[in-house]
């Protein structure tokens, strides 16, 4: 399998569009919201992550997913491909309706004893309280996108985008605006836009997807399920223990004032457009990865590792370099108060350079993850948080500027990066199997 450059790109550019769809949601209630008031915009941050972690959930699981259906494809069983989508789309739908009731009971419960301001509280409960009958959609619609990646077919995943845009920017504006339903309008815009993507999505299946080749038949095979839960497990811990590492961050942030946890939103909204392409670029190395390996190349997976890297500097430095020329504009779009864009552009430019490493490690991450050891991933994952939450803890006992906190991600990602690279080199994929 020869991955050159330009294949990559045309696997990779659908994936990033449809993880643009998540983010931009998250882009677009921070715009809107910031000029709601302060309050609003820093609440949105919190519920945006709490939301965010239980969503890693079904990720997490979808990833796991993608690698089993990425290395059946490599290795030509084009009907197990099939069979293990189905089962992932089955426990997804019904995972998702088991999150959002118990969310809808705990949610409440357990922030009351998180959030110090009595307003943010309300504040983002009023957001869950919308915001998580989108997973109804979502996971769903991470089960169709995990079968695409998977078979390396993603064009698709480009429409979904688009009209995830088409319907969530103006949907906002007429919910939180027109409407003066504020926060819970843009939650409200929000999971309407996933609803439509994932009937894109659904449409697309239908009329393209061979399904007696990929053998899609409704039909539950335990036996499938547990290989693909058995992958997907530590894919779950893995992604949901990595968030709600960002959301104690957030906490802390919470701590040192309501003006603080707004500039951090804004500096975490822009941030996102380059975990877009991040998220992406890693992806795409897990579903490569795994092929390459079914098909028995795996010393084409450090070439590919590093292929990707490339790619992925020659798209973000651009943005990086734009973004630090025009910032005073990027952060003066989400919010009217001069104070707050001057206190953001220190933080904002620590955010921008954490690109440089985040990519790599993400990358090699994620080829880790590729080659089926996900318990290993969950492991090194688990190692960088302690060492994170430590950092958090020292530094909440420091008079420190809040840069200085947007420098612990520098750590978090090296890390990753150094565990996975070390794993990799130990030459372990060739006992890796699915």
């Amino acid at each position: 399998m020869n991955y050159t450059y330009k294949k990559i790109w045309l696997i990779a550019f659908p994936v990033m569009m449809s993880i643009l769809i998540e983010q931009l949601i998250n882009i677009t209630d921070a715009l809107f919201l910031g000029h709601v008031g302060d309050v609003e915009l820093g609440a949105s941050a919190l519920a945006g992550i709490w939301f965010w972690a239980i969503y890693m959930l079904g990720l997490g699981f979808s990833m796991g997913l993608q690698v089993v259906i990425g290395r059946r494809n490599g290795e030509q069983r084009y009907e197990e491909t099939g069979k293990a989508f189905i089962q992932g789309l089955f426990f997804l739908s019904m995972f998702a309706v088991t999150v959002c009731l118990v969310s809808k009971t705990l949610s409440p419960i357990l922030l009351k004893h998180l959030i110090i301001s009595e307003d943010i509280y309300h504040a983002v409960i009023r957001y869950l309280d919308w915001r998580m009958w989108g997973l109804l959609f979502s996971f769903p619609f991470l089960a169709l996108r995990s079968f695409l990646v998977g078979i390396t077919k993603t064009k698709a995943l480009n429409v979904a985008a688009f009209m995830a845009v088409l319907v969530n920017i103006p949907t906002n504006w007429l919910l939180i605006f027109g409407f003066d339903m504020g926060i819970s309008g843009a939650a409200i815009a929000s999971s309407f836009a996933e609803l439509c993507s994932l009937a894109i999505l659904s449409v697309y299946m239908y009329r393209h997807i061979d399904k007696k080749a990929y053998g899609l038949y409704w039909r539950i095979d335990v036996k499938i399920l547990k290989e693909v839960f058995s992958v997907s497990i530590w894919s779950m811990l893995q992604f949901f223990t990595s968030v709600a590492a960002w959301f104690v961050f957030f906490l802390a942030i919470e701590r040192l004032g309501e003006t603080e946890l707004a500039i951090s939103n804004i500096v975490r909204s822009v941030s996102t457009l380059f975990a877009v392409i991040v998220n992406a670029l890693s992806a795409v190395t897990g579903s490569l990865v795994s092929n390459l390996i079914g098909a028995g190349e795996r010393d084409a997976v450090f070439p590919l590792c590093r292929r990707i890297t490339r790619l992925g500097y020659a798209i973000g430095i651009p943005l990086i370099i734009l973004a630090l020329l025009f910032h005073r504009f990027v952060i003066g779009a989400y919010t009217d108060s001069p104070v707050i864009v001057q206190a953001a552009c220190l933080p904002f430019a620590v955010m921008l350079f954490d690109y440089f490493l985040a990519l790599p490690s993400y990358v090699y991450l994620n080829a880790v993850v590729g080659t089926g050891a996900t318990r290993a991933v969950f492991v090194f994952h688990v190692s960088t948080i302690i060492v994170y939450l430590l950092g958090l803890w020292g530094l909440s006992h420091c008079n420190v500027t809040l840069a200085t906190y947007w420098l612990m991600e520098y750590l978090f990602v090296t890390l990753l990066g150094i565990q996975s690279i070390f794993y990799l080199k130990n030459d372990r994929t060739k006992n890796t199997n699915l």
